[in-house]
């Protein structure tokens, strides 16, 4: 495996010049928000952001520094969240992509951490392929490259409710296992729902998720290892992909 390509450790020239080898980039977008009595408060930058550094050592598109901060406010009155509005999430990725346009980059990868920033982020896409025609804008979740039901969280119902839960646990251990106390883990049972509601209001720990305690680094590293793959393989079609031909009419 290669070095992944860091935006920010270019001079401004050497930028100009990767740019015109390739003009794509990864912009990493996650939260700051509790993660339960066991997990740090950036777990969803920290796992984002070490996805989207292996993707770019593996297909050679630059990564920037993760959006750190995201779409956190339905934690509710657990302490330690640091929240944007969805408003201002798409502002600033609006200004991130504009100044990248601007240096020439015409493709982009917006991977997501934290599922509550999908609405913000997918408006960021549609906003940005009507300003800059020239452009390609995509949002996917680090996990959405292979089929959900094989995401290993140990959560059967809750969609976008669950958190830190037994696959956010192994990731961490796998990635960052200082970071975690395992000693103080919980787990939630889990239940279905038409709303999706305020963390608050339904887990008392901020945890949403079963057999949290039987997370593993091994699992972690395994979950890790096919998010990346499986996201480079699409990151690495997407950036060669040919510009749709407007004048061509298939025929039926």
């Amino acid at each position: 495996m290669n070095s992944p390509v860091f935006w920010e450790r270019q001079t401004s020239p050497e930028a100009g010049e990767m740019v015109k080898r390739t003009d794509a980039v990864i912009i990493p977008v996650g939260a700051i928000e509790q993660h339960g009595p066991h997990l740090p408060l950036a777990v969803d930058t920290l796992i984002c952001q070490a996805v989207a550094e292996a993707v770019s050592a593996q297909t050679g598109v630059p990564v920037l520094p993760p959006v750190t901060y995201g779409v956190s406010g339905s934690h509710g009155d657990f302490p330690g969240t640091v929240a944007l509005r969805p408003e201002t999430m798409i502002a600033v990725m609006e200004d991130l992509i504009d100044s990248l346009h601007a240096s020439g980059v015409r493709q982009f990868v917006l991977l997501n951490g934290h599922i509550w920033n999908n609405g913000a982020l997918d408006v960021t896409a549609e906003k940005l392929r009507v300003r800059h025609p020239d452009s390609r804008v995509r949002a996917l979740g680090y996990v959405t490259m292979y089929p959900g039901p094989e995401v290993n969280g140990r959560v059967q119902f809750g969609r976008g409710l669950m958190h830190a839960n037994f696959f956010e646990t192994s990731v961490m251990l796998h990635l960052h296992p200082d970071l975690v106390r395992m000693e103080r883990a919980t787990s939630h049972v889990d239940v279905d729902s038409f709303w999706d509601y305020r963390m608050d209001q339904v887990s008392d720990t901020g945890v949403w998720g079963r057999e949290v305690q039987e997370a593993s680094a091994g699992h972690g590293r395994e979950e890790f290892d096919r998010c990346v793959q499986t996201t480079a393989k699409a990151v690495a079609s997407a950036v060669a992909e040919p510009w749709p031909d407007p004048t061509h009419r298939p025929t039926v």
